[in-house]
Order: structure tokens, then sequence, then C-alpha cells
């Protein structure tokens, strides 16, 4: 059985260049550095001996050498190949070509660089557009005023978190940061 897998990093991105003929289909739309991927999980759960998994290209599988690695062990480990059509590589649960893996070590690595550095430059260009006052960040979704009244009502952190759907950790932040607000003033 033929398996494509096909993963977008946003919801905007279109899935068409990935996209072939297969029995079978799993999209996710999340990041490559997500270790934690519904479909991916599921096509490793369906996946059967003599099945090939066909990816696009490396980095759509994974973005770090060693994910890399243990998604494709995984795989062959059950029986299963492994193919990349862009770079025209496939990985068998036979492991007897060394070309292949010195190969997927050194693509991997590539991709792992490429996406620190991406990750270099987005940083430095939010640094540059956060001098010149034109980034500010994602808008926040925490109804600070909601925490507060809760908080000053004698609600604690653990309740205040469970009653209005923020992580313990959320309410806590918020809490410091009102009480920074109150010991500066």
């Amino acid at each position: 059985m033929i398996i494509n897998y096909i993963r977008i990093s946003t919801v905007e991105q279109n899935i068409d260049r990935q996209q072939i003929d297969a029995d079978k289909t799993y999209i996710d739309k999340v990041s490559g550095s997500a270790t934690n991927r519904a479909e991916l999980e599921s096509l490793k759960d369906f996946a059967r001996k003599g099945d090939v998994v066909t990816v696009h290209d490396i980095s759509r599988l994974a973005r770090n050498i060693k994910n890399l690695i243990e998604l494709i062990d995984f795989f062959n480990d059950k029986g299963v190949d492994v193919q990349f059509r862009k770079e025209q590589m496939t990985f068998t649960a036979d492991k007897k070509n060394p070309m292949n893996s010195l190969m997927l070590n050194l693509l991997g690595s590539v991709y792992q660089f490429e996406r620190e550095m991406m990750l270099e430059r987005q940083k430095e260009g939010i640094q540059k557009a956060q001098l010149k006052g034109k980034y500010s960040g994602r808008k926040s979704t925490v109804d600070y005023e909601a925490i507060k009244v809760e908080l000053e009502q004698g609600l604690s952190i653990r309740k205040t978190a469970a009653k209005l759907g923020y992580s313990v950790a959320t309410i806590s932040r918020a809490s410091k940061k009102m009480k920074e607000t109150i010991s500066g003033a």
C-alpha cells in the first residue's frame, strides 16, 4: 500500500505540491518542529509490513536529524519503506544502502541548519522591528481584568485557572504582573 504523508506549517499553505495518487493520505497542519503530530501518529499505527510511506521531501517529515532517523528507523523496523520524492531516496527495512544513510544524515543536517538559520533571522528581524516600534508581538488572548477580579475576591490561583480556563502558569504570570504594577506605582 502506498501511503502519502503531507505536512504543512500553516493553514494558509497549500497541500497540492505534496499530493500524489496514493492508497491513503495523512495530512498534518503543524510546524515541523512539533513532535506531537496527530496524523503522523495515526500513520505510525496504520502502516504495515510491505507498505511504502511516501513524503514530498525530508523537511516535511522532520526538522532535526535525530527525529528524522528515529522516524525512518521506526518505519523500517515495522517492515515499511520510507520514500522521499524530491531527494529521490528510499529507505528500506534491509538498511543495506550506506550511501542512502550518508545522504540522509547530510540532507537532514542541512534542513536542520536551514531551520535554525531561519529562526535566527526571524529573531533578528523581530528585534529590529521592536526597536523601531513596529512590532509588538502577538495580541494577548488573556483576560487580565477577569483574572484580577477573581484574585482580588480571594480565589486561589488554581481555582482561578480552573474557573477561567487558563493554565496555572498563566494565572501565576498575571498575578506576578499585577503585583509588579502595584509595587512599581
